[in-house]
């Protein structure tokens, strides 16, 4: 369970909040989306979801630690990984290499890191005619599976998504949220995603909305 408790932010140049007392629980086993218009704090939230930001007051825990304790560098390695709209894919690594990358990373690559990671961009729908291929060679669409992929191989149980589907065209951005819900409802993941699209709200178990930097539940 990642929670957040009167979670507040504010940018040291400004007294107004950008995140104002904001108290959520996201469990696993659950696909749960954040809507708002730009500038409501929706991605200033998931940044600090992520460790990368710390709230002004307030505490965010995951399984009842508080973030404030923990290695947050380790945190983001091992218990949450992140999508991006961008992909942020490594240009110079195949679409493979990209996802073993997590794992030498965390130095537990192994002679059974490719055989998982292959086995990971399959569940993706990524056939091995593209395992090899750089993320040039593939679509908007494929590109974002294999960020998905790679966000797997971490090992981490809470994916957190910045407009997962923003970049890409209908068709796909339904694949990429029909894997996102089967992650939840058949892995056991806790995935949050942040968006403009109310089609992703419509399929989410769970719906926040974001308006002036306040959170509740629609």
């Amino acid at each position: 369970m990642l929670r957040l408790e009167d979670v507040y932010y504010s940018y040291k140049s400004s007294n107004s909040g950008v995140l104002k007392n904001i108290s959520a629980s996201f469990y696993r086993g659950e696909f749960a989306s954040i809507v708002g218009p730009s500038g409501s704090g929706k991605t200033t939230l998931l940044s600090i979801m992520a460790g990368l930001d710390k709230p002004t007051s307030g505490i965010v825990s995951i399984d009842e630690t508080n973030l404030e304790s923990m290695d947050l560098d380790k945190y983001r390695r091992e218990q949450v990984s992140m999508i991006f709209q961008a992909f942020h894919l490594f240009p110079l690594l195949t679409a493979l290499e990209n996802v073993c990358y997590p794992l030498e990373m965390n130095k537990s690559a192994t002679k059974a890191t490719k055989a998982h990671a292959i086995e990971l961009l399959k569940s993706v729908e990524i056939n091995e005619e593209k395992h090899n291929r750089y993320p040039t060679n593939l679509s908007g669409g494929e590109q974002q599976r294999v960020a998905i992929a790679r966000a797997l191989s971490t090992g981490a149980k809470v994916i957190l998504a910045d407009e997962p589907t923003g970049n890409l065209d209908k068709a796909n951005g339904e694949s990429v949220v029909n894997i996102l819900k089967k992650l939840a409802h058949e892995q056991n993941y806790a995935v949050i995603v942040v968006t403009h699209n109310l089609e992703i709200a419509e399929a989410s178990d769970v719906v926040y909305r974001m308006s002036d930097g306040v959170l509740y539940e629609a």
